[in-house]
């Protein structure tokens, strides 16, 4: 009698050594890992309504009302690149009311176009060229790194590419390429030719210099209103619209802040939004 009491309180104390436990029902059940609390309706109610009058008073700053969100991106990219000549597209193929904005060249460098497009988040292009933003290859970065503006090329000098030979074309644009992919950390995917101009030398350039596609427009944004190529002049589904890093020299005393909200105006009136090009490209 004394060995077996003796066995039992072994076995007692080896299962609390183990950390296990027993009862009348068995083994304790194993304990199932917490997760968070999701917040209660009232509270992401709040939190979305709190999200939106921040959106609407970071717009309200410019003198603009909020864009909708553009539609999720097409899970094919209805632009097909590679495998063949380069694409020349003015617009996208698509039946989302969306236009893209791209900025040319880069000479003007106002802050306060940082400031709005922080405040903003909306999506752009630059397509940049050496001898505008070399004094300052700084200033883009931000627009890059922390707004995720897309980077393309604009050539090193912005010449009139038709008035080149071949090979001279291939050095503005490679040229280029290596230059923004130093200050950016990637070689640019789009191309655009300064003026709009470009010849079949042209295309087999930007393509031995890894272009994927040459981009042109079909707006071009002026100071308070844009010129459009189509007879209607009428944003249309996936155009394209161009604009540039101009101050107040050469926008007869308007800023480029003042400019680009006059631009947005433009497209809020009839009816679209923004997305990004290169989820479409």
């Amino acid at each position: 009698m004394g060995k077996h009491i003796a066995g039992v309180a072994a076995l007692a104390a080896a299962l609390l050594i183990s950390g296990c436990t027993a009862s009348a029902d068995g083994p304790a059940p194993a304990q199932a890992p917490t997760t968070p609390a999701a917040a209660p309706p009232r509270e992401r109610d709040e939190a979305a309504a709190g999200t939106a009058a921040d959106t609407a008073a970071a717009y309200a700053k410019w003198g603009l009302k909020p864009f909708p969100a553009p539609p999720a991106p097409p899970r094919t990219k209805p632009v097909r690149t590679g495998g063949g000549p380069v694409p020349v597209i003015s617009e996208i193929p698509t039946t989302d009311k969306v236009v893209f904005l791209t900025f040319d060249d880069g000479a003007e460098k106002d802050p306060e176009f940082v400031a709005m497009m922080r405040d903003l988040k909306i999506p752009f292009t630059m397509f940049l060229t050496d001898a505008a933003i070399r004094d300052d290859y700084g200033y883009f970065k931000p627009l890059s790194a922390e707004l995720g503006a897309g980077v393309a090329n604009h050539t090193l000098t912005h010449p009139d590419l038709r008035t080149l030979g071949a090979a001279a074309q291939q050095r503005e644009i490679c040229g280029q390429q290596e230059k923004l992919r130093r200050t950016h950390g990637t070689a640019p995917r789009l191309f655009r030719p300064p003026y709009g101009n470009w010849n079949e030398d042209t295309r087999t350039a930007a393509r031995a210099c890894g272009v994927e596609a040459i981009v042109l427009w079909r707006e071009s944004m002026q100071i308070t209103n844009m010129q459009y190529q189509r007879s209607d002049r009428k944003l249309h589904p996936g155009d394209i619209v161009l604009a540039h890093f101009r101050g107040k020299q050469d926008l007869k005393g308007t800023s480029m802040t003042t400019m680009t909200a006059n631009m947005l105006r433009r497209i809020q009136e009839q009816g679209f939004t923004v997305a990004r090009l290169e989820d479409y490209l």
